[in-house]
């Protein structure tokens, strides 16, 4: 069963079940409240009368909705205004409408462990090739590695530019000499 609610101005179509954000209602996270202004009720595709029906929720949460952010602006006029805002939202769960309530959903139970019907002594047998046995944790102290060593690239690797390809390894090291550049002229000597 469907119906079609209005609360806050805005309507909404609800089933037993469902959850909806409205705007702001009186209550905390728990509490049941009914919504009395139902526009339309029915089951498929056949309507129902609406006459004394209510829709039954539950609140879930008090909430706020994002952050909006008001910027005004007059050009040419040094005008500039800007405000945010949160608007105040409850989280419904609706439980029921009318008299039709909403189904809770059934949790699955876990499935009992299966014991062999072997002997005991059979058992310990074919539990290492089921399951590998556990190592034991290293310590800490032990878990750390050797530092990394670091040497210089081979003839065989590939080096990412051509021109220190081109150069031997002890030119390509050195460091490059300024170049000799005369001071400028004094203009008033």
């Amino acid at each position: 069963m469907f119906a079609v609610v209005r609360t806050g101005g805005k309507q909404y179509r609800v089933a037993a079940g469902d959850k909806i954000v409205v705007e702001k209602l009186a209550g905390e996270a728990g509490d049941t409240v009914q919504l009395g202004d139902i526009l339309l009720a029915g089951e498929g595709s056949e309507l129902r009368s609406t006459d004394g029906l209510t829709v039954s929720a539950e609140i879930v949460a008090q909430a706020k909705a994002d952050k909006v952010t008001v910027f005004k602006k007059r050009r040419r006029h040094n005008y500039r205004r800007k405000k945010g805002h949160r608007q105040q939202h409850t989280i419904l769960r609706i439980t029921a409408i009318g008299d039709q309530k909403a189904e809770k959903p059934k949790k699955a139970a876990k499935p009992a462990p299966v014991q062999s019907e072997a002997p005991a002594a059979a058992a310990p047998a074919e539990a290492p090739a089921a399951e590998a046995p556990k190592k034991p944790k290293a310590k800490k102290a032990e878990a750390k590695p050797a530092a990394p060593v670091k040497s210089e690239p081979t003839a065989s690797e590939q080096v990412d530019s051509p021109k220190a390809a081109a150069k031997p390894k002890a030119e390509a090291a050195k460091p490059k000499k300024a170049s000799p550049k005369k001071p400028a002229a004094d203009k008033n000597a």
